[in-house]
C-alpha cells in the first residue's frame, strides 16, 4: 500500500468526553428548584390532613375535593402572573416572593378556625405554588450549560416528588395527635421551608438571559464565565442571547443597553401575547402545540389524584385501618422521589423523546392494570380479594414509578426549552397554568367521578388518556437533546436562512427592530 493510500484511511477519533458537571450551574438550579417542594408539599400533606379536617370541621367529600383541587386552579393564577413579575422583578426576586406568599398561606391553613378561612389560606398558598412552579424550570433552564441542562433542569421535579414524600412523612408523624391538632400540624410544618428557601435564593446570581434583555450585558457575562463550561461557551452563549433578543454581534456594550431598552419599552405590555396567542408565527402554533399538549397530558392522567387520595385507594384495595393506609401512602412519595433519578441521569444520554415515550407506555399500561384489579375487587370472592388487593398497590406504585422516571421531570425540561426567549416567561406560564388548570379539574372531580363511574372506571378514563397521550408524543415532539435554547426552534420549522419559511418569527423580527432603533440613534 502505498504513503498515499495509508493518508487515505480514516483514523478513527474517539468520541468528545462529556465535561464535568459545572459546580456553580449546579449550585444555582439546587436551590432554584427547592421552590418545587412546597408544591409537592402540599399535594400529598392534603392526603391525610383531608381525613382529619372531615371528622374536625364536619365538612363533606364534596367540600373536601373542592379544598384539596382547588389549590391547583389558584396557582394558575399564580403561574400567569408569575410570568409578567419574573421579566419585571426578575427570575431572583420572583423566587423570593413564592416563598414569602406560600409561607404566608401556609399560617392560614393550619390556623384557620373554620372551612372558610381554611380557603382563604388555600388561595394565598396557592399563589405562592404557582410562581414557584413556574420560575424554577425556567431559570435553572437559562443558568445551566448545554452539556449538563436536561440533567439540571429536572431539578425541579426532584424537590417537587422529595417534597411530596415529605408530606407523606408529616401526614404519619402527627396522625396520633388529637384530631383538632393533627391535620394544623401538617399544614404549619409547611411554612418552615419557605423561610429558609427566601434567603437561600438571595445567594443565587440573576438569569443571564434577563440581564441581557434589561440592558446588564457585563453582569450577565460574569454570570455566563461563572456557569458555562468554558470562557469560549460563555461567550457563545452571550452571543446567542444577543441574537435572540435582536442585537448586533459587533455593537459594543452601551449600544447593546440603549437598544435593549428601547426596544423594551416600545414592546413592554404588547407584542409577546399577540405573538403567542393571536398572531403566532408558524413555529410558535408547533411549540405551543407540543408545550401545552404535553402539560395537559401529564396531568390529564390523573398523576395528582394517585398523590392526593392514595389513602382511599389503599383502602379500596383492602387496608382499612388508617394509620396503615397513611404508612403506605408513604411508598408512593418513596417511589417519586427514588425513580426521578432514572430520568435525571438518562435525559442528556438517550434523549426527551425516549423517556416521554417508555414512561407514557408504562402509565397507560399500569393503570388499565390498576383498574382492571380494582374492578375484580368488587367481583370476586373474598378468598381472592387478598391478591388482587397486592396487584392494584404494585400497580399503582409501578404507574407513580413510571411517571417519575419519564413524563413528570421531562416534560417541565422539554416546555423551558422549546421557546424563544422574548417568549418563554410567558409560554411557560401559559403552560403551567395548563397544568395546574388539568391538576385541579382531576382532584376536584375525583371523588365525584368515582361514585358515578367506580373507582376502576375513573382508571380506566385515565388510562385512555395515558394512551392517547403516547400516540400524541409519538408524533408531535422533536428531540431536543443537544441543542442550545437559541437553537430549539428550528426544530419545529424555523429556517434562520429563509424569512418565507420563517413566517415572521421571532428571532428575526426582534434583530430588525432593535438595529432600527441603533439606526436612529
Amino acid at each position: 500500500m502505498s504513503s498515499t493510500d495509508a493518508d487515505a484511511v480514516p483514523v478513527a477519533v474517539a468520541p468528545a468526553k462529556r465535561p464535568p458537571i459545572n459546580k456553580y450551574a449546579f449550585a444555582c438550579a439546587l436551590l432554584a428548584s427547592m421552590n418545587s417542594v412546597l408544591l409537592g408539599y402540599d399535594i400529598s400533606v392534603m392526603s391525610g390532613a383531608q381525613l382529619f379536617m372531615k371528622e374536625d370541621l364536619k365538612i363533606t367529600d364534596t367540600q373536601i375535593e373542592i379544598l384539596a383541587g382547588i389549590i391547583s386552579i389558584y396557582s394558575l393564577l399564580g403561574s400567569l402572573m408569575a410570568g409578567l413579575t419574573s421579566d419585571w422583578l426578575g427570575r431572583r426576586y420572583t423566587m423570593v416572593l413564592a416563598a414569602a406568599i406560600f409561607f404566608t398561606g401556609a399560617l392560614l391553613m393550619g390556623l384557620a378556625p373554620n372551612y372558610a378561612f381554611l380557603m382563604a389560606g388555600r388561595f394565598v398558598a396557592g399563589i405562592g405554588v404557582g410562581y414557584a412552579l413556574m420560575i424554577a424550570p425556567v431559570y435553572t433552564a437559562e443558568v445551566a450549560p448545554t452539556s449538563s441542562r436536561g440533567f439540571l433542569t429536572t431539578f425541579p421535579e426532584v424537590f417537587n416528588n422529595f417534597g411530596i414524600l415529605l408530606g407523606y412523612v408529616s401526614n404519619f408523624a402527627f396522625a396520633r395527635l388529637p384530631v383538632h391538632l393533627s391535620w394544623r400540624a401538617m399544614f404549619l410544618v409547611g411554612a418552615v421551608p419557605p423561610v429558609f428557601l427566601g434567603f437561600a435564593v438571595l445567594a443565587m446570581p440573576e438569569s443571564p438571559r434577563w440581564l441581557v434583555m434589561r440592558g446588564r450585558i457585563e453582569d450577565a457575562r460574569r454570570v455566563l464565565l461563572r456557569t458555562s463550561d468554558s470562557p469560549e461557551e460563555a461567550e457563545e452563549r452571550l452571543l446567542d442571547i444577543k441574537k435572540v433578543v435582536g442585537i448586533p454581534a459587533d455593537a459594543t456594550d452601551a449600544d447593546d443597553v440603549v437598544a435593549i431598552v428601547r426596544a423594551n419599552e416600545a414592546a413592554r405590555g404588547q407584542g409577546v401575547w399577540r405573538e403567542l396567542l393571536i398572531n403566532p408565527s408558524r413555529p410558535v402554533r408547533r411549540m405551543l402545540v407540543a408545550g401545552l399538549g404535553l402539560m395537559f397530558i401529564q396531568q390529564a392522567t390523573g398523576v395528582d389524584c394517585v398523590v392526593m387520595y392514595s389513602p382511599r385507594v389503599f383502602e379500596k384495595a383492602g387496608m382499612k385501618n388508617r394509620t396503615n393506609s397513611l404508612g403506605a401512602s408513604m411508598a408512593v412519595g418513596a417511589c417519586k422521589t427514588f425513580f426521578i433519578p432514572i430520568a435525571t441521569l438518562l435525559l442528556d444520554r438517550v434523549g426527551r423523546r425516549p423517556l416521554l415515550l417508555a414512561s407514557g407506555g408504562g402509565m397507560a399500561i399500569f393503570l388499565f392494570t390498576l383498574a382492571t384489579s380494582l374492578l375484580m375487587l368488587d367481583r370476586r370472592p373474598e378468598s381472592e380479594a387478598k391478591a388482587l388487593g397486592a396487584v392494584s398497590i404494585v400497580a399503582m406504585l409501578s404507574f407513580v414509578a413510571s411517571f417519575a422516571s419519564g413524563l413528570g421531570p421531562v416534560a417541565w425540561v422539554y416546555c423551558s426549552e422549546i421557546y424563544p426567549l422574548r417568549l418563554r416567561a410567558q409560554a411557560a406560564a401559559i403552560g403551567t397554568g395548563l397544568n395546574r388548570l388539568m391538576g385541579g379539574a382531576t382532584t376536584m372531580s375525583f371523588l365525584s367521578l368515582s361514585e358515578a363511574i367506580t373507582i376502576a372506571g375513573s382508571f380506566y378514563l385515565y388510562a385512555c388518556v395515558a394512551a392517547a397521550g403516547w400516540v400524541f408524543m409519538y408524533f408531535f415532539l422533536p428531540e431536543t437533546m443537544g441543542q442550545s435554547l437559541e437553537d430549539t426552534g428550528k426544530l419545529f420549522g424555523k429556517d434562520m436562512d429563509d424569512g418565507d419559511t420563517d413566517d415572521g418569527a421571532v428571532v428575526h423580527h426582534e434583530r430588525k427592530r432593535s438595529t432600527e432603533l441603533i439606526t436612529q440613534q
